[in-house]
Formats: structure tokens, sequence, C-alpha cells
């Protein structure tokens, strides 16, 4: 903790630009990691109060948990996702760059540059719980472990547990999921964690409220007013800045936070008064307008994908005199998690499959989500 690279986190707002929406959303991926870190430890040690034995958790694995917990966010961009999913997109075509990904690179710089000493095998479960997904989990002992922090398998886990209730009580959204529940009753069957049967109404409220911070917080129409406003002021500064020369290598990633807004803002270089003024229309309330929004049915979703400004320039009114420049549009998916795939014929299958195994019926696979 007590290095540059993870003190940076204090510097990322954990909701980037919601908090001109949002006044209390001031919170950083400092606190977040923080929270996950206590939230990891909690989980893992109550497995292993139960099940310690039969399944053969060790101190390592304790530890592994609740740093993969700790650094999880170590490499994430400024702006919450607006830097990895709106900026990055649009100057480096094809980019697959992904936080996760940095994160894992900062890992090992921090090791390196501060010589800590740790165990190769354990740095390398650490970072595989930060970058867990079905595929890369199934042949690993212990799969379970890789669950804990990043569940690639059906969403249920303490990065969520901690963010939900966290950014709910920052923006003033009242938040009914009580984490603890499902904390004190989970349950490793088949190599999988499970929940209890009659804390379905939990899990289902740890998706709701997830889906009503995408609702009311994350996609709000002047956070994204905002979020556009400051894409456009990167990318019109990227030429002159070199923001995307500092993405590839941690050494120097780490110095980039949300703080680069007040330094285009500062600056007198003729090359950023085009993203100066358009921060000064941020500061100022002078912002995009929002037009309108319309839900896409399932069904011609695919069709809606394909529209693009000049769509819908092509389509204006005698008299409007509106260029592609000047339209965007945003597409915004909002479900609980995972699509819409129903889980109710997974959950059968698995309860017909915990009988079978003669384990206790009132222990379910947490995969219960509701469209």
């Amino acid at each position: 903790m007590d290095t540059e690279q993870f003190q940076r986190l204090r510097d990322l707002k954990q909701l980037g630009l919601s908090y001109m929406v949002y006044p209390g959303a001031v919170h950083s991926r400092f606190e977040h990691s923080l929270g996950v870190y206590w939230l990891a430890g909690k989980a893992i040690d109550a497995i292993k109060k139960y099940q310690g034995q039969e399944l053969g958790i060790e101190h390592t694995d304790v530890l592994t948990v609740k740093l993969a917990g700790l650094l999880h966010d170590v490499g994430h961009g400024p702006f919450s996702h607006t830097f990895e999913r709106g900026f990055l997109p649009l100057v480096l075509q094809g980019s697959t760059w992904s936080h996760e990904e940095m994160s894992v690179k900062m890992i090992d710089h921090i090791v390196d540059q501060h010589k800590i000493d740790l165990d190769s095998e354990l740095l390398k479960k650490v970072k595989e719980m930060i970058t867990s997904s079905p595929g890369h989990s199934s042949q690993r002992e212990k799969r379970f472990l890789y669950d804990i922090v990043a569940n690639g398998r059906n969403g249920i886990d303490v990065d969520k547990f901690d963010y939900i209730v966290r950014d709910s009580r920052a923006c003033g959204l009242g938040c009914n999921f009580q984490h603890e529940r499902l904390m004190e009753t989970m349950h490793v069957v088949d190599d999988e964690i499970c929940y209890r049967a009659n804390d379905y109404l939990t899990v289902h409220k740890l998706f709701a409220t997830r889906a009503d911070l995408h609702q009311t917080v994350y996609t709000h129409a002047k956070v994204k007013a905002i979020e556009l406003m400051v894409i456009d002021a990167l990318v019109k500064a990227n030429p002159f800045l070199q923001i995307t020369s500092l993405i590839h290598q941690p050494s120097e990633f780490w110095k980039l936070d949300d703080s680069i807004l007040k330094t285009i803002e500062s600056s007198s270089q003729q090359e950023l008064k085009e993203s100066r003024d358009l921060i000064q229309r941020i500061r100022r309330r002078d912002l995009y307008q929002y037009c309108n929004e319309f839900s896409v049915p399932k069904e011609r979703l695919d069709h809606f994908r394909s529209i693009t400004p000049q769509d819908i320039v092509c389509s204006q009114t005698n008299g409007a005199n509106l260029k592609e420049e000047d339209v965007v549009v945003s597409y915004v998916k909002i479900d609980l998690t995972r699509g819409r795939a129903n889980p109710l014929g997974r959950y059968l299958l698995k309860k017909q499959l915990l009988i079978n195994l003669g384990i206790p019926e009132h222990f379910l696979f947490g995969n219960i989500i509701y469209d």
C-alpha cells in the first residue's frame, strides 16, 4: 500500500465524473480497494471456518485472495470507465487495453521497483484472480478461490458487494442489499460458491441495485454529457500531451490520474486551447444537450446498433442545420447481469446435482437473476 503506484488510487474517483451531478460521489478507488480487501478477507475466512479442512484452505490461499482484493483496481484509468471505454477506442482503433491487464502489469512493476519479497506462485495466482473468467479458471485447483474477488462465472463477488453499497450511499440512494447475509451463509459445493436458497431475494437485490445504479447514476443524462465533453477534450489534447503513450508501461501509466483535467485547464499552451474551452464549458455548466432516448426491443437490437450520427443528420427536418460532429449516438445496455439468459434452468439442474451429492437442499448456486 505504501507505494506511489497504490496511493495514486486516491486521485481516481470511483465514479469518475458523476460527482459533477452527485456532489457526494467523491469517494476514490483507494477506498473501494480497501473495502474489497476487507470483504475478500471476510469471505475466505468464513469459508475456511466451516470448510477449511475439507477444502484444504491454507494461509497462503487467504493471503492470495486478500491481495487480489486489494490490488484488483491498481491499474485503473482516470474517470472510471470513460477513459477505457470512451477515449481509448477513439484514438487507438481496435484497442484491447483493459484496466485488469494493466493491474497485472502494475503489480509486477510495484514488486520489482520496491523489491517486495513475494513468492512467484502466489503472485501468479493473485494476477489470475484479478483477470478471472470461466475459461481461465475451469482447470484450476480450488477454483472457487478465483470467484471471490472477480467472479467470471456468475458475477456474484465482493467487488460488487463493496461498490454497490458504497456508490449507493455516496449518491444518496437507498440500498436494500446487505452483503452480510450472503457472507455468513456462503458454502462451497462442487468447487463453486453457493448460497442458501432462501437468500434468493438478497441475491436479486444485489443485481437489481446494480441495474438501478446504472440507470440512475452511471448513465444519467448529465453525467453522460460531461463524459462526452471530457472525451472530446482528451482526444483534442492527445496529440500534444501524448496521453496514449503512457498506457502501455506501468512505469509511466501510474502518473496518469483525474488531475489531467486540471493540467489541461491551467495550461497556457495554444495546442490545448480547444480542450481548455471544453473544460471551461463544463465548469460553467454549458453542457452538450441531451436530445432523446429510445428503449430498443430485444428483437431490434442489431438494427439500432448500426445507427450513426450521419443517419440522424440525414433525417433532420427542414430548417435544421445539424452536422455529423454535432451528434453523438450513445448506446447504453442495462440488465441485471450477463445478458438476458434466464438462470432458473441452471438453478434447477444445480438443485438436482445437490440432491445427488447428498448436499442439503437449502444450499443453492448463486446465479439467481431475473430479467
